[in-house]
């Protein structure tokens, strides 16, 4: 558990900040009929949160793009009159549609009060080698923001795709493909129903 960040006074007007790290609040979600693995950075703080699960605030559009994709409902997953997801159709729907999920980073200091990647250091990447491992039918791997896709280049060495796009890449003798998707935050400029233009491409035959 992380403890209180120190001020440790300078001369003058020097300041440093000893700032604590955060941990990954979640376990991975790893369904065993997983053929995709979605891969965002790293949760906000549970201050942000409207559940305790991925893509938990409630600004993330994350749930309203599945919930166009497969129900034609931005608000499926909402609990009617509440600004909150609901975790267990969220959980059922992905054991059904065999969705993994979870983050390239299991260990962060954030620079900034707030859930932008931008102000995120990663202090521990995922061990993605082995979080695959778990989930051998995975052939698929799905990251949604910048950062998340930065580690996926740097741990497999494979090539950047374009944001909606896909690049081949392998472990092992395990052959995968990465897809790049646009980050469902709505700091993101982009209409939601452009974002699941976007996420439709991992399901051809949602049309």
């Amino acid at each position: 558990m992380a403890v209180s960040g120190k001020l440790e006074k300078l001369p003058e007007d020097a300041y440093l900040y000893d700032m604590d790290t955060e941990r990954h609040p979640f376990e991975p979600f790893l369904p065993d009929n997983a053929t995709i693995l979605f891969l965002g950075s790293f949760p906000p703080q549970p201050k942000r949160w409207s559940m305790p699960f991925y893509y938990p605030n409630w600004n993330n559009d994350f749930w309203r793009v599945m919930g166009l994709l497969f129900f034609e409902d931005k608000d499926h997953f909402d609990v009617p009159g509440q600004k909150r997801f609901d975790q267990t159709m969220v959980e059922a729907f992905c054991r059904e549609r065999g969705l993994a999920l979870y983050d390239t980073a299991c260990e962060v200091k954030r620079l900034k009060d707030n859930a932008s990647d931008k102000f995120l250091e990663i202090v521990k990447p995922t061990d993605l080698p082995e979080l695959l491992a778990s989930i051998p039918a995975c052939r698929t791997l799905v990251t949604t923001g910048q950062k998340a896709t930065y580690v996926i280049v740097e741990t497999f060495g494979c090539a950047e795709p374009p944001v909606g796009g896909k690049v081949a890449l392998s472990m092992g003798v395990r052959p995968l493909t990465f897809w790049r998707m646009p980050s469902t935050s709505r700091a993101y400029p982009l209409a939601l129903e452009k974002k699941a233009a976007f996420y439709r491409r991992l399901w051809p035959h949602l049309r």
